[in-house]
């Protein structure tokens, strides 16, 4: 079996480089001047967290602690990809590594990688999730995988079914508390939940599976954070149920995860009938299921002193009629008008974001998240939704990766190249061995920053999972298409969507070079000593 101390010992080694680095950039330039390492140090700061997760992973059992070594090998190959050459900017010195060399050596050695291809290890669940992953994973394959391909190609609308379907299974209220018709009871079971169904309708359509989880995730957080009594008594049994779907209207042409800058505005006014509350008007955009949604969770500039940034937003519940795919426009009888036009992308299809106008749209005073307290408070609540998003959509990213590494598997098995099936030549079996250890790693790590976020931590952790698996993601499917050959660059393959989708991961809910800049290497560099 492994010896997993030296496996931890070389993972020491690579955060002491880390560490070294930070306090370096801390004491001599900062984030922003230095971006190109900041950026670096977030990404190698991630994969070591990534790694650590694996280490209680690894002591499971032989197979466990040989995937963890592989995992961890390859981390620490990476940090010295990013270290070489550049020794004096990371404050450290080229044999800095030495001590890794013959660990590194020998769990990047291709006859090993070989021998353990077509192995991924068990997960370790216990039955209460093992039960809620079969049925999920069920839901999927039945109700979501038979239209997933001609939704991405057609870019059409998801069935009504899966919506229904999954708000009959109670997908929607899994982080909605119990008292508020949800099934969330404050524990690490919740998280738990959230995660594994989340992985599963995702490994069936990131689109049309997974995603549909997120907003009202997002929108229930806020709610639960800053919502008056009333307005959790209100929305969140709606949400829980499936009745009312949420898009998120925050992000805006020239801001997107720079939201201190939203010029939407919300100004106090009335309906034309006497009935008092706010008249929005601005563009916001990438307004992710804004068609289909009852309602948008808008955040917009409540206070006109722009100088307040992040403390002038707030958030309102807008209510809206459903449209469809194709750009929608509803009026109101005071004058107020929203209209939206579709934004057409390369993948994540059935969504459909849009850029939405609004020209005076009234909204209720009562759609005020916290009402009068809440004012200018809107960026907390925001956050607070958003956080979990990030969790969530690692574990998107980890769906998508094992819908990918299981086509690539099937494809190996059954493609024959000079002779003999793809899936006996070492090649081909060195990369779906750091395939099933990459997404291990991420599967591991997204139970354990769970698990955190239940005790009211890992918030940091959120964002480097976020950072980490949604980068690795765009790395394993890539590879999935590559060992398809020509065929993974055919529509008719599955596995062109898996890449195409796993694109955008890096990209929403907070981009990847707002993440490692902003929050994890900002944090990394607080907290250095």
């Amino acid at each position: 079996m492994p010896d997993l101390q030296d496996a931890a010992a070389a993972l020491e080694v690579a955060a002491g480089i880390i560490r070294g680095a930070t306090r370096h950039l801390k004491e001599t330039s900062s984030v922003d001047a230095d971006q190109v390492l900041a950026y670096d140090l977030a990404h190698a700061a991630a994969a070591v967290e990534t790694a650590r997760g694996m280490l209680d992973y690894g002591s499971k059992g032989e197979l466990e602690a040989k995937l963890t070594c592989v995992f961890i090998a390859d981390a620490v190959a990476d940090l010295a990809a990013k270290i070489w050459g550049r020794e004096a900017q990371w404050a450290t010195t080229p044999n800095a590594l030495d001590p890794t060399r013959s660990f590194v050596s020998a769990w990047r050695d291709p006859a090993t990688l070989a021998e353990m291809a077509f192995q991924e290890g068990p997960l370790h669940l216990d039955d209460e999730f093992e039960l809620v992953r079969d049925t999920f994973r069920r839901f999927g394959e039945e109700q979501i995988a038979p239209h997933a391909e001609h939704i991405h190609r057609d870019n059409s609308d998801i069935p009504e079914s899966i919506i229904s379907g999954l708000a009959e299974m109670g997908v929607f209220g899994l982080s909605i508390p119990e008292e508020y018709g949800g099934f969330a009871t404050g524990g690490e079971s919740d998280y738990y939940g959230m995660v594994i169904a989340t992985e599963e309708l995702s490994r069936a359509s990131l689109g049309a599976g997974g995603s549909l989880i997120t907003r009202p995730e997002i929108l229930a957080r806020a709610l639960e954070a800053g919502g008056t009594e009333e307005q959790k008594q209100t929305w969140l049994p709606r949400l829980a149920m499936g009745e009312v779907m949420n898009a998120v209207a925050v992000t805006e042409p020239d801001f997107g995860s720079d939201v201190a800058g939203v010029k939407v505005t919300a100004v106090k006014g009335d309906d034309g009938a006497g009935n008092e509350g706010w008249l929005v008007n601005g563009v916001k955009t990438w307004c992710t299921f804004a068609g289909r949604a009852d309602i948008l969770m808008l955040l917009a500039r409540t206070e006109a002193d722009r100088s307040l940034g992040h403390r002038g937003l707030s958030i309102f519940i807008v209510p809206k009629e459903r449209g469809d795919g194709h750009g929608f426009t509803q009026t109101q009888s005071g004058g107020g008008k929203l209209e939206a036009r579709p934004i057409d992308t390369i993948g994540y299809r059935g969504m459909h974001s849009y850029e939405i106008a609004f020209d005076n749209f009234f909204v209720p005073a009562d759609n005020l998240i916290g009402l009068a307290e809440g004012q200018g408070r809107g960026f907390y609540y925001q956050m607070a939704g958003f956080e979990n998003g990030r969790l969530q959509t690692a574990a998107r990213a980890v769906g998508v990766m094992q819908a990918a590494y299981d086509a690539a598997v099937q494809y190996a098995q059954d493609r024959v190249v000079f002779g003999a099936p793809i899936a006996e030549y070492q090649l081909t079996q060195a990369k779906l061995t750091r395939m099933a250890a990459i997404i291990q790693a991420s599967r591991q790590f997204s139970y354990s920053v769970g698990r955190m976020m239940a005790k009211g931590e890992g918030k940091m952790e959120a964002s480097m999972i976020k950072a980490y698996v949604c980068k690795a993601a765009e790395w394993v499917t890539r590879e999935a298409m590559q060992i398809h050959g020509g065929m993974g660059y055919a529509e008719e393959y599955d596995v062109s969507r898996y890449f195409v989708d796993a694109r955008v991961l890096s990209i929403f809910e907070g981009a990847d070079e707002t993440l490692c800049l902003k929050v994890i290497a900002r944090t990394l560099v607080a907290d250095v000593d």
